[in-house]
């Protein structure tokens, strides 16, 4: 069977769009649908479900709680592989061919760190292989396989990964994320009641709300499709609806802002020397022990008022201890949520920082650190007032 980059379409569909047999049957049918439009799908499948169904990753991982490790790894990795064989086989039974394969078997190679394993080479010659024998390959998502043949995960969400490394290797062929919400939303319309999908965004932009909380798409799958400028969707499995992923799009006057994402859980800290004269160099010890102790910083400003930054709340403690043994005054706040405000638009448009300082007064939340980039305002609050700030934020923007 002749096959072209053009012609190869790569579907990922989530646990959640294949937790029933009606929706495992829904997503049969999308195959099925891409087949008589001329395409060869390649499927890659995650976990069927979340926890407490039987076949879902956590579910798993609870049979054998431990350390990680390969022998961990091979249990995490089952889920997928059920995934793969239930769901080519339901492609068979409507008279497909298709052939289940692990990750390792569909070519994605990684480096020997299990349970976040990084993907290192993605060879696309097996699942041509299968394409050129009449098949559809349904591939078991999250996994790869590291160089001593051990199975290897990819970290939580890894089944976008899998998706993204494979559309690209195959030459950046279209992409297309089946899940249980219709894209990517403005907000999360679990606390903004007006929250709708976003047709289009840019690479940087779906980076962006990805990194910074949005959940319809895993973080490093984002960025790797940024890097190597693969076009993806992320579309409702029922609705066909979605958000489509690319290099470029129109940026309607006046809409500086896209979408906002948001994480709960932060702390925020503050620390001074306790000596006013001390001499510089403080804030590279503080680093440094931070470092030491693998605590993951974020929102970080260093300047003459101190060291500022957030972690998150589970970190705390650890921060604490360790920050503690320097001549360093500390200050804290806990349970703070910080909300992320993205937009392509906001390059080179003045006064958007005033928009969002002047949103949260007028709703009363206190901003209680912020931080900028290129296209990102990053806004700690009060946890208890995340739904509140993101509410006017969504407002004040237009985004409804």
């Amino acid at each position: 069977m002749k096959n072209t980059a053009a012609e190869i379409v790569v579907m990922k569909f989530g646990g959640s769009s294949l937790a029933t047999d009606e929706l495992r049957r829904t997503a049969v049918q999308r195959v099925k649908e891409e087949i008589a439009a001329g395409k060869h799908p390649v499927i890659i499948v995650s976990a069927i479900g979340r926890r407490p169904d039987p076949y879902s990753t956590d579910t798993l991982l609870g049979l054998a709680p431990g350390r990680v490790g390969a022998n961990r790894d091979l249990l995490a990795s089952s889920g997928e592989a059920i995934s793969a064989a239930i769901f080519a086989s339901l492609l068979e039974e409507q008279g497909v061919p298709a052939r289940a394969m692990t990750g390792g078997q569909a070519g994605i190679h990684t480096d020997k760190r299990h349970g976040d394993a990084r993907i290192v080479r993605t060879d696309p010659l097996p699942v041509r292989a299968r394409l050129g024998a009449g098949h559809v390959p349904v591939i078991a998502g999250f996994q790869g396989i590291s160089p001593d043949g051990a199975i290897t995960t990819l970290g939580r969400g890894g089944s976008d990964l899998t998706a993204v490394a494979l559309a690209t290797a195959l030459g950046n062929v279209r992409c297309e994320i089946f899940t249980d919400v219709d894209g990517v939303m403005t907000a999360d319309p679990k606390r903004v009641a007006k929250a709708h999908t976003v047709g289009e965004l840019t690479f940087e932009e779906a980076d962006e709300l990805a990194a910074n909380g949005a959940s319809v798409m895993h973080d490093r799958a984002a960025q790797m499709a940024r890097e190597e400028k693969t076009s993806y969707s992320v579309r409702g499995l029922r609705s066909g609806a979605g958000t489509d992923i690319e290099a470029d799009r129109t940026i309607e006057p006046g809409k500086p802002v896209s979408g906002i994402a948001t994480i709960t859980g932060y702390a925020f800290l503050h620390a001074v020397p306790e000596a006013a004269a001390m001499p510089g160099g403080w804030e590279l010890d503080a680093l440094r022990v931070l470092k030491d102790e693998r605590i993951s910083i974020d929102c970080v400003n260093v300047n003459r008022a101190g060291f500022f930054f957030c972690v998150p709340g589970d970190d705390l403690h650890n921060a604490r201890v360790c920050l503690e043994k320097l001549p360093l005054s500390l200050r804290f706040t806990r349970d703070c949520a910080k909300i992320s405000i993205v937009g392509a638009g906001m390059r080179g448009t003045p006064g958007v920082m005033y928009q969002v300082v002047r949103a949260l007064m007028d709703a009363g939340v206190p901003i209680i650190h912020s931080t900028d980039s290129n296209i990102t305002i990053s806004i700690l609050v009060p946890g208890a007032q995340a739904a509140a700030a993101e509410t006017a934020l969504h407002r004040h923007f237009e985004l409804g």
